[in-house]
Formats: structure tokens, C-alpha cells, sequence
């Protein structure tokens, strides 16, 4: 990693402000790697470092951007020299501007620790080690194991730094790393696969052993799976499909789909979205949750934003450009792709609220149920304007309180409006999983199943 420092270099931009002009400098610089090992020998290894900054211009209510992959000064002069060549071409737009003192002042910065400077300490040839042997645990499990599809290991160190010419500035950085394993398992002329992963902030976080005990028993589970014949019943979902359900639903939360006419939740403030036990917030400030961060993408401090309350909608997650449209306030949900892009809006921690029981003590009082393990199609196969929800499943049907026969090759509908109100239980068993939401087991009281 370079040792430029990212604030001072952000706050030069933003000192070279002209009268009129608002200026932003949005600094990253990162650290990865990024290992797949197939057949029991490394496929790909990938490190890199890469550094970069990108600088807004507005003028006029002009805005003009431009980002260049390097932190040396010559090209940062350059960078905010093709900013203010774009803003001169950019159309006005009244709502153009950077964030303010009076935003920052909607919150106060929460204080996290994210970053571990124990995983920038391994070395390469440890983290090829761990992934060999995470593949070579898998293999060596059950003998219903055919092979592992692949093993993979990742870790990142990211740095960020803002600066604008209001004075607002905001530094952060974080740690995280992963790994999982696909494991092929089969008998006679049959292969089913699974999936077991575990995500940290440092390397002792991972252990081999329970990522393969995970991927092995989804995988083993499924063996002899089944169509069966399509009727109406309740549906488990497991944490991992809950976090796939919550990304999509995510968008409906958004202020930018909102000011389009394209949110599921048009309108709806106010009003009951889901059943009274469903509690959604975005909560970057949890440090648990790997989306975690102090700041939003514009400078903004994060706080935990409640979206819906007993089964109530609470309102929408804003950048200041949407607060200033739709006249509200931040709610420090701005969200960058990287340095290479401007800011819009975007969860970065949504979760459901944790229930009381696990999901042993859930399955325990099922009659008759689909409990899904994995689905597919699920962005294709959900509109989340209109909400139709169709997407091909598999799992494990309940039958008197236990886990019975596999099923594959299925499909569950419903839509989302639908799926929200006839949510019957929530789980406690929260999943934090890299990205931008938590899965935990939910219930929902009944879906269509269409299958032989």
C-alpha cells in the first residue's frame, strides 16, 4: 500500500476551490487478494493494490466528476482540471451540491474499530495454505464426497478519505476477509453441491474445519432430492436466502427508486407494509455487520436508520441530493461503488430484527413445511416494482417438527407485498455476511409451490 496521506492529499482539492465552486476529493486506497484453489492446487491468486481518487466540481448547479487511478499530485491536478471541464458541459440541476455542516450535524459519528492490522501480517503462502487445506477438509469428510467444486479465500484492507470545500471531512478504514467451499457429493448417478463459508475482519476469524462441516452437511442433505407434487404451504427460508430476499427488497427502501415512481413502498409511509413482528433497519454503526462504516459516501455520519416498526413503513434512506428533492433530511445513506464513481443511495447493513428462538426450535413446530436452502433467479425472477417473487428453489420439506425429504427443482411465488404481511416468525440466529445485508431463518406463512 502507498504511503500517501489520503486526508492531506483530499484536503488540498478541496483548498483549491475557486470563488463559486464547490469542490470534493474522495480518496480509496486498497489492498486484496483474491485465491481460488481447484483439485487440491491453486487455480488463481490475485494481489493488488489499488489507489485512486475521484473529484466532484459543482458550479451553478453544474456538476462535473473525474477520477484517476493514482494518488501522485501531477494527476490530481490534472483529475480536478477534467472536473471542471465536465461541470462547464453538465446541465443545471438545483439540487447539485455537496454536503454541508448543517448535514454532518443530523448525527454524530459512530466510534468503530474495523480495522485489524493483524491480517495485513499474513503472508501469502499462509493464506494458500489455509485454502488448500480448507479444499483438503472437504474432500476428506464423508465418502459421499465426489470432489470440491472450489475453494476460495479473500481479504481486503480499505482506506477511505473525504474532504470538500464546505469543510467537511470524514476518514475510514476496515479490514475483512472470507473464505468458503463448494463440495460436490453424490451416489450412484447422482451429484448434488453445497456451500460453507465463514467471513471475518482478521484471519483467525476463518476455520477450515467448520467452513467444510458447513458445505458437507448442506451438500450431503440434499442427496436424493426430488420434485414434488405443487400445492400451498408455509416456507423457511434459510439465513443465507433471507440476505439474498433483503438485497432485493433493499431497492424499495431506496430514495432514488422513490423519486422515480419505482419504489414497491410508493406513498406508503405510514402505513402497515409487513406483519407486526417485522422490524428492518440499516445499521452501519453495528460493527458486527461487515457493512459497517462511520461515514456515508458524501462525508455524512451513518446512524441506524428504522424502516419499518411493528410492521410499519417509517420512510426511505436519502443522500443529500434526494433529502434536498424530496425535502427531507440525510439520513447518511450515501453510497460510491468507489473512487471511480459519484455518490447515490444504498443500504449498507439491513437486517431484520432477531426473533427469540433459533432455527432448531422453528423447525420443531412445523407441521408441514418447504424449508429452502438455496433459490435461483432471484433478480431475474423478482420484480421489485410490481413485487412479483418467482424463483427456483431447493431445500428440505418439514414434516412433524423434523427435516425430511430433500426437494429440488421447484418453484416458490408469491409477491413481495404478500411475503412481508405473512411473515409468522422471525429468527434469532443472525447471519453477518460480507456485503450489505444479514440473513437469520424467517418464516412465511404460505407461498405457492409449483413443482411435479
Amino acid at each position: 500500500m502507498s504511503d500517501v496521506d489520503l486526508l492531506a492529499l483530499c484536503r488540498r482539492v478541496a483548498a483549491d476551490s475557486r470563488p463559486g465552486e464547490q469542490i470534493e476529493a474522495y480518496g480509496v486506497r486498497t489492498s486484496e487478494t483474491d485465491l481460488d484453489v481447484f483439485d487440491g492446487h491453486v487455480e488463481s491468486l490475485s494481489v493488488a493494490g489499488i489507489d485512486g481518487v475521484g473529484v466532484r466540481v459543482i458550479v451553478d448547479g453544474r456538476q462535473g466528476f473525474a477520477w484517476a487511478g493514482s494518488l501522485d499530485e501531477a494527476v490530481v491536478r490534472d483529475t480536478i482540471r477534467d472536473a471542471r471541464d465536465n461541470a462547464a458541459f453538465a446541465e443545471p440541476d438545483e439540487h447539485n451540491g455537496l454536503a454541508t455542516p448543517a448535514d454532518v450535524a443530523t448525527a454524530e459519528a459512530p466510534d468503530l474499530d474495523l480495522w485489524r492490522e493483524s491480517l495485513l501480517a499474513v503472508d501469502t503462502d499462509a493464506k494458500i495454505e489455509f485454502t488448500l487445506a480448507l479444499d483438503s477438509a472437504v474432500r476428506a469428510a464423508d465418502q459421499r464426497i465426489r470432489g470440491v467444486e472450489a475453494a476460495n479465500y479473500g481479504d481486503g484492507a480499505i482506506e477511505r478519505a473525504l474532504v470538500n470545500s464546505h469543510g467537511v471531512e470524514a476518514y475510514s478504514r476496515r479490514t475483512i476477509c472470507s473464505a468458503s467451499a463448494y463440495a460436490l457429493a453424490g451416489e450412484g448417478d447422482e451429484t448434488q453441491t453445497g456451500y460453507g463459508f465463514a467471513a471475518g475482519r482478521e484471519f483467525s476469524d476463518l476455520d477450515a474445519d467448520a467452513i467444510a462441516a458447513m458445505a458437507i452437511d448442506r451438500t450431503v442433505r440434499m442427496l436424493g432430492a426430488r420434485q414434488v407434487a405443487g400445492r400451498r404451504l408455509p416456507v423457511v427460508f434459510d439465513p443465507l436466502v433471507t440476505a439474498s430476499f433483503l438485497g432485493v427488497l433493499s431497492a424499495a427502501f431506496n430514495a432514488e427508486s422513490m423519486l422515480k415512481g419505482r419504489s414497491l413502498f410508493q406513498d406508503r409511509v405510514g402505513e402497515v407494509v409487513g406483519a407486526p413482528i417485522v422490524q428492518i433497519a440499516d445499521d452501519p454503526t453495528d460493527p458486527a455487520m461487515f457493512g459497517a462504516t462511520s461515514h456515508d459516501g458524501e462525508g455524512v455520519p451513518c446512524r441506524r436508520n428504522r424502516l419499518v416498526i411493528d410492521g410499519v413503513l417509517q420512510g426511505f434512506l436519502h443522500n443529500t441530493y434526494t433529502a434536498r428533492r424530496a425535502g427531507a433530511a440525510t439520513t447518511g445513506s450515501a453510497a460510491r461503488g468507489g473512487f471511480k464513481s459519484t455518490p447515490g443511495v444504498g443500504v449498507k447493513a439491513l437486517s431484520f430484527a432477531p426473533g427469540r428462538r433459533d432455527q432448531a426450535e422453528i423447525i420443531a413446530a412445523l407441521d408441514d413445511a418447504l424449508y429452502v436452502q438455496s433459490v435461483s433467479g432471484i433478480h431475474s425472477g423478482t420484480n421489485p416494482i410490481s413485487g412479483d417473487f418467482s424463483v427456483g428453489a431447493e431445500g428440505l420439506l418439514v414434516r412433524a417438527g423434523a427435516f425430511a425429504e430433500p426437494v429440488r427443482e421447484v418453484t416458490i411465488a408469491s409477491t413481495l407485498p404478500r411475503m412481508l404481511t405473512d411473515i409468522v416468525e422471525v429468527g434469532a440466529d443472525l447471519v453477518h455476511l460480507p456485503g450489505s445485508t444479514a440473513g437469520l431463518t424467517l418464516v412465511i406463512g404460505e407461498m405457492t409451490l409449483s413443482g411435479s
